[in-house]
């Protein structure tokens, strides 16, 4: 049986980790503790066993993740401000955040880079060359948007983390102890990185795209709001061989520019995020009965567990 994979999501002065069934959030408070939030998976790849197959795996992971991490990026946000505060971010608050967030993912990425592909004068283009002047721009677009918002304070923090995230899982893939001196000399960059899936996502968005009309704004966008799930099963399944064959010379040159990219969306963390990184891993692999719990509390740091439930 194959090894399962580990990974996670830099959150606010944390790192959520996943396992195959179990989840943990682990966040840094003010005080200087490490907060913690531990679930069990529910995936309904579990009760719907078609859904594990390839290509529909993929749009039931990129779902599940995005869930998923909307929610333990809304509850670090909380946890990181300490709960005598009075900023606490409501519900509300974050549905407007999100719907803002989605109206400029779909401007910036999916409608701008038509009309500058339009400006071009398409008549002269077929199809194909269409998707693929379009998803130039729109790549471009992409790595402009991370290098001007890594320049932010905040934003450096959670890249930070983000960095502190990969080390870990490479300790832990590596076989060794995790500890932050282990965790420290690994790459801060990682083959299974999610922004390596996005430029992923970019590149087969091209060759899917190239069968959609390029001169009816609105139908080019349905069809590709209607495509996106099948875009997002493929570029899973190349993430996938990826990480199964990322030793191999051919693989290496593949992902090179996706491990690139991540020198944008990673930082060198320090030894306290790294052991925020650790703490989170070592919890998702008690809960999955890897390590023992003697073992997961041997951080040197004052926890404290949150409940989700409600009092």
């Amino acid at each position: 049986m194959a090894k399962p994979y580990y990974g996670g999501q830099a959150v606010i002065e944390g790192v959520m980790m996943k396992g195959p069934k179990h989840w943990s959030l682990a966040v840094r408070a003010p005080a200087g503790n490490i907060v913690e939030v531990d679930e069990k998976s529910n995936s309904i790849g579990d009760r719907w066993p078609i859904l594990r197959k390839p290509l529909l795996r993929g749009i039931v992971v990129l779902i599940e993740t995005l869930i998923l991490g909307v929610k333990t990026i809304a509850i670090s946000a909380n946890l990181s401000l300490g709960e005598s505060s009075e900023e606490q971010i409501t519900s509300k608050e974050m549905v407007i955040t999100l719907g803002l967030a989605l109206i400029l993912v779909v401007g910036l990425f999916m409608i701008l880079p038509i009309y500058f592909t339009r400006a071009v004068d398409p008549s002269r283009y077929n199809h194909l060359l269409f998707a693929l002047i379009e998803g130039t721009f729109r790549i471009a677009l992409f790595v402009g948007y991370i290098a001007v918002i890594s320049r932010l304070k905040d934003i450096q923090r959670v890249f930070q983390y983000h960095g502190a995230e990969h080390k870990t899982i490479h300790t832990y893939e590596a076989g060794e102890e995790l500890t932050p001196a282990n965790a420290a000399k690994y790459s801060t960059l990682h083959v299974r990185c999610g922004t390596a899936f996005m430029l992923i996502v970019m590149v087969v968005a091209i060759f899917t795209f190239a069968f959609l009309p390029v001169n009816n704004v609105l139908l080019r966008l349905f069809g590709k709001i209607l495509l996106l799930p099948i875009v997002a099963g493929i570029a899973y399944e190349v993430t996938r061989l990826a990480a199964k064959y990322e030793k191999s010379m051919l693989m290496k040159i593949l992902m090179a520019p996706g491990l690139w990219l991540q020198k944008l969306t990673t930082k060198e963390p320090d030894e306290p995020q790294l052991e925020v990184a650790i703490y989170a891993l070592k919890r998702v692999l008690v809960a999955e009965g890897v390590l023992e719990e003697a073992q997961e509390l041997q951080t040197g740091t004052q926890s404290t567990l949150v409940s989700l439930e409600s009092p």
